[in-house]
């Protein structure tokens, strides 16, 4: 078990890609009414969970073109396992122990007339990013027809389309582990490793046409481990911790935001029992 509440902050550049498009807004990159970027929680969680399975460890949720069990939906996957089991209790303690994921983020167990609640002990907000953000729209077309079209030397309707993109932003994930959820999933040492290895390399494997090769990428990363269950300190006081340049307004480059803590906050969190490791991302 950990004995440790840990939060996290983790920095992310996009260059010419789509973080998160919005199924509501033909795609577009999701943002607040402000016009600041957002990825949403789901997102994130959904890019820890692939890096989980890459990394070989048993996930409940899988992504439809990432199942590798021949189980096409969540149903499926919790019968093979655990159909017939009438003890809750027992349900609730084989899922956990099975599944990465369901340890880690939680899970809601409706199958087989049950109502079992999962809460896990990774938190992660939305993601946003540190300035407004401009996005880029443009027309594509594609050479040949997916559909046949009334008049054979025409276009039909389906070889056309727009694509979306941010064309330079920061964004800023901020998380926690909650040490008593821990004790209840059985989230442990080694699984609190694989999301800080996950968080590392959250983008590998993860290109898409929206999000080309190298076009996303996690920055740094900062560990926060605090000296009691409680935590030292509350996770809002972290999230103050991080300062960023606000004054210039042509970022153009990562470096530009000179992203750092507050030094004098930091080492009267220190005092309190607070410590922190600064990762790089791959």
């Amino acid at each position: 078990m950990i004995e440790n509440k840990v939060d996290f902050i983790a920095t992310v550049v996009v260059n010419n890609a789509n973080p998160n498009g919005d199924p509501l807004a033909g795609n577009m990159p999701r943002t607040d009414s402000k016009g600041y970027g957002e990825m949403s929680d789901v997102s994130i969680k959904r890019k820890i969970r692939n890096r989980m399975q890459d990394l070989g460890h048993e996930i409940f949720v899988k992504s439809r073109d990432r199942v590798d069990d021949d189980f096409y939906s969540l149903e499926e996957r919790y019968l093979e396992y655990f159909k017939g089991n009438k003890n809750d209790l027992d349900v609730e303690k084989g899922v956990q122990e099975r599944w990465l994921d369901v340890r880690t983020f939680g899970q809601v167990i409706t199958y087989e007339k049950k109502s079992i609640g999962i809460r896990g002990p990774v938190s992660i907000g939305i993601a946003k990013s540190l300035d407004p953000v401009e996005i880029t729209s443009m027309q594509i077309t594609r050479s040949t027809n997916g559909m046949k079209p009334k008049n054979e030397k025409s276009r039909s309707s389906d070889t056309m389309g727009t694509k979306h993109v941010v064309e330079f932003a920061t964004y800023v994930i901020y998380g926690a582990i909650n040490c008593f959820y821990a004790e209840r999933t059985g989230f442990d040492q080694e699984d609190l490793k694989v999301i800080k290895e996950a968080l590392r390399t959250l983008f590998i494997n993860d290109a898409s046409s929206a999000r080309p090769e190298g076009s996303m990428e996690v920055k740094d990363i900062f560990w926060f481990e605090h000296s009691t269950k409680i935590g030292n300190i509350s996770s809002a006081k972290i999230k103050g911790l991080l300062e960023w340049d606000k004054e210039n307004d042509m970022k153009e480059k990562y470096e530009d935001y000179n992203i750092h803590l507050n030094e004098e906050k930091l080492k009267e969190y220190k005092e309190l029992g607070l410590k922190i490791e600064q990762l790089e991302g791959i």
